[in-house]
């Protein structure tokens, strides 16, 4: 698993904002400007951001569901395509739901040790993606494992991008 993390302490949770030309970068990534804190906490071997690390509050107050953020373009559309093949029903049809609660028990804790202190407003809920129960995103929980946690969703979607011959440390950047 340590050969899936670049960065991921509560300290790197986004307590700082990123640097003008992080922002620069993730921004192209994403399409459009972050809307809170954020570190890197996965990278491709040419230092391009794959995945984010959420702080738990947006710059505006408003609560942020997902810690772990896929940035990586040809990751997104490799797992996009793997859902729209019915890669969710696959995965909780896979994984015993008491594992994949599990995970979601183990984000819900970790974002909300990461609140700040004596915060008395909206929070964020659920687990991984801001979920409750099954599998809603795949994204999120590849994003997820990627980052270090034992997701079984996650080392799922990894499996399959595999099989097609994606891999997060593949840093050709083109789509699977």
């Amino acid at each position: 698993m340590t050969d899936r993390v670049v960065a991921s302490t509560a300290a790197e949770a986004g307590a700082d904002a990123p640097t003008d030309d992080l922002a620069e970068v993730v921004t192209r990534l994403l399409g459009r400007k972050p809307m809170g804190r954020f570190s890197v906490v996965v990278a491709r071997p040419d230092g391009t951001p794959a995945v984010l690390r959420n702080a738990p509050l947006l710059d505006d107050g408003r609560p942020m569901p997902t810690t772990f953020w896929l940035a990586d373009p040809a990751l997104n559309k490799a797992i996009g395509t793997l859902e729209a093949e019915g890669g969710v029903k696959a995965a909780e049809a896979a994984i015993p739901a008491a594992d994949i609660a599990a995970t979601h028990a183990r984000a819900d804790a970790r974002r909300a040790a990461e609140l700040p202190a004596g915060h008395d407003g909206p929070a964020p809920s659920g687990g991984v993606g801001g979920t409750r129960q099954g599998v809603k995103c795949l994204h999120a929980h590849y994003a997820n494992w990627l980052a270090g946690d034992e997701d079984p969703v996650g080392a799922w979607v990894d499996a399959r991008l595999r099989l097609v011959g994606r891999h997060w440390r593949d840093d050709r950047g083109d789509a699977a």
